[in-house]
């Protein structure tokens, strides 16, 4: 329970948990349970000019709780709002993330032997499933659009060729530099995926900003 909370990064965990099991040597499980999580590099460079008046002691808090979901819903939030919501953040990634993540650690620990495995009753396929859900919610334009269709082959390709950790990576990175060739007059349409438009423009008071612009 103690290292959930200390070193709390969900995939990572399991990761870890397993090369230990194996017997893996322990330089081998730091490098790729840090490969797995170099991910949360470019969520980072992402929030960074949202939260760029926050001070660095509370950014690296912020960066404690800085998961998949908790990145997902704040960017959500942050985009609907068009500025950037340090109050927001936390609930998303305390209240919705860090505090049930350990609660279902702990229950995991008292009641875990009484569980049978979940993949007898198909219910591994939630995790997988809320991931698709999250990423589905952060696409407003056919750059991201392109980016997570290219991301999620090349992930898929290269973990089936090295492992999970290197297909993560490898999507993560190629996905978006393959986005980013989308041309800037395409990338500003909305995908039809029901979400807000973020290439429309707005104005405030002396100056004139887009939707995904927090400054």
């Amino acid at each position: 329970m103690a290292f959930s909370v200390i070193v709390f990064a969900g995939a990572a965990q399991f990761a870890a948990v397993g090369y230990v099991a194996t017997g893996l040597a322990w330089p081998a499980i730091i490098l790729l349970t840090a490969l797995l999580n170099a991910r949360h590099l470019l969520y980072s460079a992402a929030l960074a000019p949202w939260l760029s008046g926050v001070p660095v002691g509370r950014r690296a808090m912020m960066a404690h709780v800085l998961t998949d979901e908790s990145f997902a819903l704040t960017m959500s939030h942050f985009r609907r709002l068009r500025r950037p919501d340090e109050r927001g953040y936390w609930i998303a990634a305390i209240g919705a993330v860090f505090i049930p993540w350990n609660l279902a650690t702990l229950a995991g620990v008292a009641l875990g032997a009484q569980i049978p495995e979940p993949a007898r009753f198909g219910i591994d396929v939630i995790f997988p499933a809320a991931m698709i859900g999250l990423a589905v919610g952060l696409i407003t334009g056919r750059r991201e659009l392109v980016a997570a269709i290219v991301g999620a082959g090349v992930g898929v390709v290269a973990a089936l060729m090295a492992s999970p950790a290197v297909g993560i990576v490898t999507g993560g990175v190629v996905g978006p530099l393959v986005g980013l060739l989308v041309p800037a007059r395409d990338a500003r349409e909305t995908a039809p995926l029901g979400t807000v438009a973020s290439a429309e423009r707005f104005s405030v008071p002396g100056a004139h900003f887009d939707d995904d612009d927090p400054r």
